[in-house]
């Protein structure tokens, strides 16, 4: 696709980095298939191909419009569109690019802007723990709707404090530490008796991608600049030995990835960048070495699995199976230890949760959940499992089936398992 760039634009990294992309782009309309918002909607700008045309009449200097903004706003950033597309469109480059310039030419509603400062600044703050801890407390006389995002009380469990030669550094996150505290520790658990020690720097906090997507992209990376600085010392000591730097909320890992691409032009912090995304890991791509390690380490395991365990029908996150292009591992390896998983039909199809997007686009959303729920339910397992809170949450919110971390259920059977040995 050529484009003319605006003089404005001209000579950028933005206008550079989006030419680039708009060059790769052959109007096959492949995307549209597998978009879930054109699924639902049926309108070719609420698809990828007409969100890339409107991108590319802004960076040739037409006016956006509050319609523009609209059309951009309501894209999940599932990313499906680039599994999808033949040519390896960088699309969720090109929307950061495009919601960039837009905003910064069309005012938003004061509702929108409260709303949007709301999310970025209270998700993220040090006030969102006791926040979330009185929405707890009074859950039961909040509207249905609210109910939902306020997920009830968990108990996060024991941290193992055994010493092993493998180490990771695993980031605990913003919002998952206050409202699914038993994944980080179930996580540490797993790794433990797999013989894999879990470290967790303190001063790294929200990966950023709150901010950053909610176009306040200048705050997101501060905040990846800040983890980056947290994690540099432990990964360059050799005496540390850190392996990798994992990640248990897929959402965080596909951002985390891609500090490399996002501080590219940060001279200060460029090279580290390159190097902390290279260390990322998503949890699923540490489960050879767990298989192997509980195997040698607990040889009844797997038959205690298949007698005790529940069926699971596995959710596979958008930021997992698209952002990170990591499919298959979590149910193959969950097998191989004893459990029996099954991948519901449409499982390409964004959930509707999409980090903020739920608050943002509550129709649209609710929507896609029901969608997902359908095929899932269709299944008839006993418990639903991701590898995202965002999803677990939301979920969650709309069926009485449990929904959980797949780390949860490996670390409670292998919790049963040690303690009916």
């Amino acid at each position: 696709m050529q484009t003319q760039l605006a003089p404005e634009y001209q000579n950028t990294i933005d206008g550079r980095t989006a030419e680039a992309i708009l060059r790769r782009c052959v109007h096959c309309g492949f995307c549209t298939a597998t978009c879930p918002t054109y699924q639902l909607l049926g309108d070719e700008l609420d698809g990828p191909r007409g969100r890339i045309y409107l991108i590319k009449q802004v960076l040739e200097g037409q006016t956006p419009t509050r319609k523009t903004q609209l059309h951009l706003d309501r894209c999940l950033t599932c990313r499906s569109c680039e599994t999808t597309c033949p040519s390896g469109v960088e699309y969720a480059h090109l929307l950061d690019i495009g919601r960039k310039l837009v905003d910064a030419q069309v005012p938003r509603p004061s509702s929108e802007r409260a709303m949007r400062f709301a999310l970025k600044e209270g998700i993220t703050s040090s006030l969102f723990d006791p926040a979330l801890k009185l929405g707890q407390q009074v859950r039961g006389w909040l509207p249905e709707r609210l109910q939902a995002k306020v997920p009830l009380v968990q108990a996060a469990g024991a941290w193992p404090r055994r010493n092993h030669p493998r180490k990771v550094l695993m980031l605990a996150g913003c919002a998952q530490t206050s409202m699914a505290p038993n994944i980080n520790s179930a996580t540490a658990r797993v790794l433990d008796a797999a013989g894999i020690q879990t470290l967790i720097a303190p001063k790294a906090g929200c990966c950023g991608a709150v901010k950053f997507h909610l176009n306040d992209q200048d705050g997101g990376k501060t905040e990846m600049r800040v983890n980056v600085d947290a994690w540099w010392p432990l990964v360059v000591k050799e005496t540390n030995g850190i392996e990798a730097i994992v990640m248990n909320a897929s959402g965080c890992g596909s951002t985390v990835k891609d500090y490399a691409h996002i501080l590219r032009d940060d001279t200060a912090y460029a090279e580290k960048a390159g190097l902390i995304s290279a260390l990322t890991r998503d949890l699923s791509e540490l489960l050879p070495s767990i298989v192997s390690g509980l195997l040698g380490n607990y040889p009844n395991f797997v038959p205690y699995v298949r007698q005790h365990a529940p069926h699971l029908a596995f959710h596979s996150p958008c930021s997992l199976q698209h952002g990170q292009k990591l499919k298959g591992g979590v149910e193959t390896h969950l097998d191989q230890l004893g459990f029996r998983v099954q991948t519901a039909q449409e499982s390409h199809l964004c959930c509707g949760s999409a980090g903020t997007y739920s608050v943002l686009q509550p129709t649209l959303a609710n929507q896609l959940r029901e969608r997902k729920l359908d095929n899932l339910h269709a299944l008839g397992q006993d418990v639903i499992i991701s590898a995202n809170m965002g999803c677990i949450t939301h979920l969650q919110g709309g069926t009485k089936t449990p929904v959980r971390h797949w780390i949860e259920v490996l670390d409670e059977m292998l919790t049963r398992h040690k303690a009916e040995k």
